[in-house]
Parts: C-alpha cells; sequence; structure tokens
C-alpha cells in the first residue's frame, strides 16, 4: 500500500488505553520518544493492536503549531 504522507517513523506500541469511543495507542519511536495517538476503537480493533507490536507512525499535517 503506498501513502501520501511523507513523514513515516517506524516503531513499538508500548500502551493502549481503550475509551468509549476513540483510545490512546502509546508508540515508542526511540531515543526515549514515545508518540501517543488517538484514534477510533473501530481502528484499533481493524489492526489488530497489541502492546508490542511493530508500527508506522504516520504524520500528515497542514498546520503545525507552536507555543510557548
Amino acid at each position: 500500500m503506498k501513502i501520501s504522507a511523507r513523514n513515516q517513523i517506524p516503531g513499538r506500541v508500548t500502551a493502549i488505553q481503550p475509551g468509549a469511543v476513540n483510545g490512546s495507542v502509546k508508540v515508542d519511536i526511540g531515543n526515549g520518544i514515545v508518540v501517543t495517538a488517538n484514534i477510533t476503537e473501530e481502528a484499533i480493533a481493524d489492526l489488530n493492536l497489541a502492546e508490542g507490536d511493530q508500527v508506522t507512525v504516520l504524520a500528515k499535517a497542514s498546520d503545525v503549531l507552536i507555543g510557548k
């Protein structure tokens, strides 16, 4: 499958916290960095995600914000 997102980072699922509609998935991408993605419970089930799974974090955004 080809994806248009160019920011593709491999990592390992370290935690999945279920929710009513969306779940929180934590992915260790190395060097002590953990990315958290909030995705639907349906997507978690469709991907059959589990702790320890090797996954790819895809980031595609039209805006990046910085605050101080």
